[in-house]
């Protein structure tokens, strides 16, 4: 952390066990971007039966194994309640594949074993016969802007949203939560969950500062980002898009 600049505290959830789709590089595009525009990022990772601090301004739980997925699960929904308490103060709090399951209701596995989930969603997910895979281009929705969203999903989970929360966004291109209503992700307050992986932040600017205004704001030093040079990021997003078109 560097003394003196403005701080944003990130809770790592499980980064030893949730952990295969490139889940650290978002937290470096955070990071980075944080930096870029003399800010800085302090990272508190937790891991199993490690307690969760409530006074981080964001929270990050990312992808893994089933058989990781499932210790998390139980170890989770056993001390989510600062995690709770954070989100409802203002936190942000970012699920990523495994992770935006674990942030639902609960998981039903192929083996009808049920897997879960602390809440902080209002949704409920299922296994599939089949895995949904490939480029997503999806239209996302957050604080009244709508952007384009671009990624990679890969997962067996068939997720159903509740009246507590809406889509991050709608399916242009790839199967998204269940391959049928066409949405994709989930939105409660600052609560975001998403099955975009890959990593997701790099080739999605706008979301990752997005994330970060929110974060700085409940930090307590507002909500204004300088604007970057995202020519790269730009190119990646523009690939990333055309990638899913060719794929149809």
């Amino acid at each position: 952390m560097s003394s003196g600049q403005p701080t944003v505290r990130l809770c790592h959830l499980y980064p030893d066990h949730l952990n295969i789709y490139a889940d650290r590089g978002n937290i470096a595009v955070f990071q980075r971007r944080l930096e870029w525009r003399a800010r800085s990022l302090d990272v508190v990772e937790v891991g199993l039966g490690d307690p969760i601090p409530s006074d981080c301004h964001l929270y990050y739980l990312g992808g893994g194994q089933d058989r990781d997925q499932m210790l998390v699960a139980e170890d989770l929904v056993q001390k989510a309640d600062p995690l709770r308490h954070a989100a409802h103060d203002g936190a942000v709090v970012l699920g990523v594949c495994g992770g935006y399951q674990l942030l639902g209701h609960g998981y039903s596995g192929a083996d009808g074993r049920p897997m879960p989930g602390i809440g902080l969603l209002d949704l409920e997910t299922t296994a599939g016969s089949s895995r949904l895979i490939g480029d997503v281009v999806l239209d996302a929705t957050l604080g009244g802007r709508t952007r384009t969203v671009v990624g990679y999903e890969n997962h067996a989970g068939r997720t159903h949203l509740g009246g507590g929360c809406t889509p991050l966004g709608h399916v242009r291109q790839g199967h998204g939560n269940n391959g049928d209503d066409r949405c994709e992700g989930a939105v409660a307050g600052r609560c975001l969950g998403t099955y975009l992986h890959g990593p997701l932040l790099p080739k999605n600017p706008w979301l990752a500062d997005t994330l970060l205004g929110w974060a700085l704001e409940h930090a307590g030093f507002g909500v204004d980002l300088e604007p970057l040079d995202d020519e790269i990021e730009a190119a990646a997003h523009g690939a990333a898009a055309t990638r899913a078109g060719r794929r149809r």
